[in-house]
């Protein structure tokens, strides 16, 4: 998964910015961004070297030439894979003891034949990258995750403060994400005011569209990155600036697997799922429809010429996460589309509320304060 591959790094265009690149003499390549009339100075990079062996470490590297390992010289981690595809690690330690990391499965068939079937998901890490132990994915995931989490909290206490309703729409490519947005957008165009956050990897298309409806958007190209993060999301907002009370639309890049592990600092994530897709995606993809508050079965106007069975998608769904609802639609027809608008004006409500909730709090305490210091002023 892109938490432990890397890929999109230093690839993400957001409207308005652009980006300087170095190119160190070891044909590494140090990028960083900045808008016209702003100061930039260089911060410190990595440097990643590969063994003999497969195996990865980085160090950090500053324009002064210094560097320093970020591995301990005690241990280092080894793999062995068995017959049947799967993989145990052992730590190594330099004196030459090593000891297994835990314990490891073989898997059978009923008849007690060997699977044949490969599965890369079933490590700690649950996935797989060449010359990389599963403990080693597991920390870079928690790092990369708990940064990205930081920035979420920024990002939704601001949303918080502002009474934004913000939701992320998550799908695979082609499932209908920006038709639906549009067709949102000029049903509640007379009551709620929308904006959109666009990620896509290459041009600002959707965003275009987008904005013919008279919304403000803004396109986030991801380059060969396959999610948005909340750090883009944070960068997008600035520029974007929601309006008080507003409901703000995230459409993620098209990708039922990454923008499941991101939280972007949004109230719900929506999964938008097309009859034109098969009706199993919810097993094939449990991490995402896991994660989903909501699940929109799109484009129900063609179930006539699809063979799609609605009720297995259905129970295949609620397998993996009863607390799920499910809202059949087509943003063609309009059929089902007056609930989900009536589930998003009940978002908008609940947000203005709080945020008026948390404003009544703060002129409680001022009051309060006040009154302290008229007292210890009378004092």
């Amino acid at each position: 998964m892109c938490t432990t591959c890397g890929c999109g790094q230093g690839e993400t265009r957001i409207e308005g910015e652009h980006e300087h690149e170095h190119v160190m003499p070891d044909g590494t390549v140090y990028r960083h961004v900045h808008t016209h009339g702003s100061d930039h100075a260089h911060e410190a990079h990595t440097h990643f070297h590969r063994h003999a062996d497969g195996t990865v470490h980085e160090h950090a590297h500053v324009h002064d030439g210094e560097h320093a390992h970020d591995h301990p010289a005690a241990a280092h981690e080894h793999e062995h894979r068995h017959a049947d595809g799967t993989v145990h690690s052992h730590g190594h330690a330099h004196d030459g003891e090593h000891g297994h990391s835990g314990a490891h499965d073989h898997h059978h068939h009923e008849n007690g034949h060997a699977h044949e079937d490969l599965h890369y998901g079933l490590g700690a890490a649950r996935a797989h990258a060449p010359g990389m132990s599963q403990s080693r994915m597991v920390e870079i995931e928690r790092d990369i995750l708990s940064q990205n989490d930081a920035y979420a909290a920024r990002n939704r206490e601001l949303l918080r403060e502002r009474g934004v309703f913000t939701v992320n729409l998550v799908s695979s490519p082609g499932a209908g994400k920006t038709t639906l947005l549009v067709k949102t957008i000029d049903a509640l165009r007379q009551s709620v005011p929308v904006c959109v956050i666009e990620g896509d990897q290459q041009t600002t298309m959707d965003a275009d569209r987008i904005r013919a409806t008279g919304a403000p958007a803004i396109q986030v190209n991801t380059g060969k990155g396959c999610h948005l993060d909340a750090a883009m999301v944070g960068r997008a907002l600035d520029r974007l600036a929601p309006a008080d009370g507003s409901l703000l639309m995230i459409e993620n890049v098209g990708n039922l697997v990454c923008p499941a592990a991101f939280d972007l600092g949004e109230a719900y994530k929506v999964v938008v799922l097309s009859v034109t897709e098969g009706e199993d995606k919810p097993l094939k993809y449990p991490d995402m429809f896991h994660a989903a508050k909501l699940m929109l079965l799109n484009k129900i106007d063609l179930l006539p010429y699809l063979q799609f069975d609605v009720d297995r998608c259905l129970a295949y769904a609620r397998r993996v996460n009863p607390d799920m609802a499910i809202l059949p639609v087509s943003a063609t027809t309009g059929e089902g589309m007056q609930t989900w608008l009536e589930w998003l004006v009940q978002g908008v409500r609940e947000a203005r509320a709080d945020r008026a909730e948390s404003v009544d709090a703060l002129r409680r305490r001022v009051t309060e304060l006040e009154a302290q210091i008229a007292r210890l002023k009378d004092c």
